[in-house]
């Protein structure tokens, strides 16, 4: 008889009932099986065949989405590995979580969402000594590639880190918008005479049309935090108001609450795997189990973290009811 083999749809259940420890050797263990249980090799050999390109991703999402409605929002997040030492795709990368650099994988997203609903669509992997992209390379890849799917958005929504005027023009030459964050040393000519850093151009509470340098005329607002905490918005839709302004923030924020998601629901930082293959499996998997989570909450109402605690609820009433030792 041959060995049980670990399918796809084992695996992404594993990851959304797993508390911990998301290792293949974890994954064997915890797999239904009859006489011949699920060796580690079986697991292991699935993560390699997943497919490394994000097609197989959107397929999943796209039952989720409408194209002619939401935004796309584009950010990236590093996927913490402290203890690696010989996994391929582990750089150094800088962490807003931990506000210095550390090891990890960075993962750049796009998601879709109408204010509601938070859908993967697109990743990739960070890793220039691979494929030699940057990250900005990995942002135009996957605007091309969403103009390539008939995607209709609103607005397109990212960080200052994206904000280059190569990255604005492309968005333009899709005939979308965007909106995003500056830096405070942008130039930008708010009365045709020069330009000047975007800090030193005074701006009131309902935004103010100025030239952004090598793009054209953009509209932009300011916003402070605090004493000294200031933020500049700033979008192409010239007649956008500060209200419009608030939504868009909003929807933006959904990337970072899929972010947590990602990691504290689905494993997807949690594989120490060494080969390349078995990472970029594991996370297209806990992607796809990141769909599940988000498909079954727009059905029911129920969070991911809720999904998650109902079944350690279960398995802890289980034990309690009949302990095994």
């Amino acid at each position: 008889m041959n060995p049980q083999k670990c399918t796809r749809n084992d695996f992404i259940n594993f990851l959304i009932a797993t508390f911990q420890t998301c290792s293949c050797t974890e994954a064997s263990r915890c797999l239904p099986s009859t006489s011949d249980p699920i060796a580690h090799d079986s697991v292991k050999r699935l993560l390699e065949r997943q497919p490394h390109h994000t097609e197989a991703l959107y397929n999943e999402a796209k039952q989720l989405i409408r194209q002619n409605e939401g935004v796309l929002v584009i950010d990236d997040s590093t996927l913490d590995k402290p203890y690696s030492r010989q996994i391929e795709p582990v750089t150094r990368h800088w962490s807003g979580k931990h506000h210095r650099v550390v090891q990890g994988i960075n993962l750049v997203s796009t998601i879709w969402t109408d204010g509601s609903a938070i859908v993967p669509v697109d990743f990739r992997i960070y890793h220039p000594e691979k494929d030699g992209k940057n990250k900005n390379d990995h942002f135009r890849d996957m605007i091309k590639a969403a103009n390539d799917r008939q995607f209709h958005p609103e607005c397109v929504i990212f960080d200052s880190w994206y904000a280059s005027t190569e990255n604005l023009k492309l968005i333009r030459s899709m005939a979308w918008h965007w909106f995003t964050r500056l830096k405070s040393n942008r130039l930008v000519n708010p009365d045709d005479t020069y330009n000047r850093p975007i800090s030193d151009v005074e701006i009131p509470p309902e935004g103010r049309m100025v030239h952004l340098r090598q793009y054209g005329f953009i509209k932009i607002f300011k916003v402070v935090h605090g004493d000294s905490d200031v933020e500049y918005w700033a979008t192409d839709i010239l007649d956008a108001s500060e209200s419009d302004r608030r939504t868009f923030k909003d929807c933006g924020w959904n990337i970072e609450e899929y972010h947590r998601g990602i990691k504290q629901c689905c494993g997807i930082e949690r594989c120490q795997g060494r080969k390349d293959g078995v990472q970029r499996g594991h996370i297209f998997l806990a992607l796809l189990a990141f769909l599940r989570l988000e498909s079954n909450r727009l059905k029911t109402g129920t969070s991911w973290y809720e999904s998650k605690r109902a079944i350690q609820r279960s398995a802890t009433t289980l034990f309690v009811a009949q302990p095994s030792f």
